[in-house]
């Protein structure tokens, strides 16, 4: 009970709950090590594997032939898809980030 209260009234604790995941850039298909498209949200490792073994078959000539990989739908390639791309170096980066205060509300400093 007492952790429950320090976490609420410590300033900084509760702001790292309210972080969330940013994505800026791309991942070439092509060219991306595992630990590289491991980096795509809703991607894991055993996905990451999956990709590769389908470029060795066949390089991906469009982005859109990710849904040939198992576990990729339709649905799943939409909320990639901006993080996608064939040429190029890989330059995706994820970050941690504190979101946006909601319109119309005040966001006030108090010093405790």
């Amino acid at each position: 009970m007492a952790l429950a209260l320090l976490s609420l009234t410590t300033p900084g604790l509760a702001d790292a709950a309210r972080l969330r995941t940013q994505y800026s850039g791309v991942v070439n298909l092509n060219d991306a090590t595992a630990a590289q498209l491991d980096l795509l949200p809703g991607v894991g490792e055993k996905a990451a594997q999956r990709i590769i073994e389908q470029r060795t078959r066949r390089r991906f000539q469009r982005v859109e032939e990710l849904v040939r990989v198992k576990g990729f739908g339709k649905k799943r390639f939409l909320k990639l898809k901006p993080h996608l791309s064939l040429d190029g170096p890989t330059t995706l980066k994820v970050e941690q980030v504190l979101p946006p205060p909601a319109e119309g509300k005040e966001v006030v400093a108090t010093n405790r």
